[in-house]
């Protein structure tokens, strides 16, 4: 599932065939991770590069892509080295049958929107365009084009080994598998936590250490910044999936989850 909870394999298969239009098919890996409260992308790619590069091999067969790039946002330096290195690895393995091109984003928040990436990647500024069309129709130089995040291409790895029916069980209806959650804030043991989606809040923040010095918890902003912020009483009994957080008025987004607490100026956290 994307960010939004828009499934995958649906987005693959709206890529037209090459017989439709000769033109090339692009994959884009965004690696982008702008939201604040969200950090997990930078320690996957620390952590395992090689599962993102298997990913996107699978990945580009799967949508004949001829081009593949890994778009990751400028302030990563680090992991730009380790997955430069990650990818000098695979190919002298042999394991390469595509070249993967890292691109550098100039540090602008918007380029973590798909559109607004594909805009940068084409030297101009980074500003989302109006679908449709969508990029898997005419995306990169107007080419086919498939955008998805990083998390995504690594569990397509694991979607394939373990088989679909048993990845989806892991989660619940409509939100299948598990999910990393970027977690922060006022928590005893902030840091990047691998959850089944449906998981319950309490659980996570449990995982966390729960709140820092046992102060009352006084809010939660569940899906990065960009995401409303909900009250203890709306963060009781939720559980961390895509329509359990819509049917609060909220989002699940990148999975940037920051719980505050009763210290803090509501006024200037917002």
């Amino acid at each position: 599932l994307g960010g939004a909870g828009f499934p995958v394999g649906m987005k693959w298969e709206t890529v037209p065939p090459k017989s439709s239009r000769a033109v090339p098919h692009v994959l884009v890996a965004n690696a982008d991770e702008s939201e604040p409260g969200c950090f997990k992308d930078r320690v996957l790619l620390e952590r395992n590069p090689h599962a993102l590069l298997e990913g996107l091999q699978i990945a580009a067969r799967a949508v004949d892509a001829d081009h593949v790039y890994i778009f990751i946002r400028g302030e990563y330096a680090l992991q730009k080295r380790v997955l430069e290195a990650a990818i000098a690895e695979a190919k002298a393995a042999g394991l390469l049958d595509r070249d993967i091109l890292v691109m550098q984003g100039a540090n602008a928040y918007i380029s973590g929107c798909d559109t607004a990436l594909l805009e940068t990647m084409e030297g101009k500024k980074a500003w989302p365009r109006q679908p449709p069309p969508f990029p898997t129709n005419s995306g990169l130089l107007s080419w086919p084009t498939v955008v998805n995040n990083v998390e995504t291409f690594m569990m397509v790895v694991h979607v394939l080994a373990s088989g679909g029916e048993a990845f989806a069980a892991a989660g619940v209806p409509k939100s299948g598998g598990t999910r990393c959650f970027s977690v922060s804030g006022h928590v005893e043991r902030p840091g990047v936590y691998e959850f089944p989606l449906g998981t319950p809040l309490e659980d996570l923040l449990a995982a966390a250490g729960g709140m820092k010095g046992g102060r009352p918890l006084k809010a939660v902003i569940p899906g990065g910044t960009s995401t409303p912020v909900l009250t203890p009483e709306e963060a009781k009994g939720l559980k961390l999936d895509f329509d359990s957080l819509r049917a609060k008025g909220s989002f699940l987004g990148a999975g940037g989850v920051i719980f505050l607490d009763d210290s803090v100026d509501m006024v200037d956290v917002l």
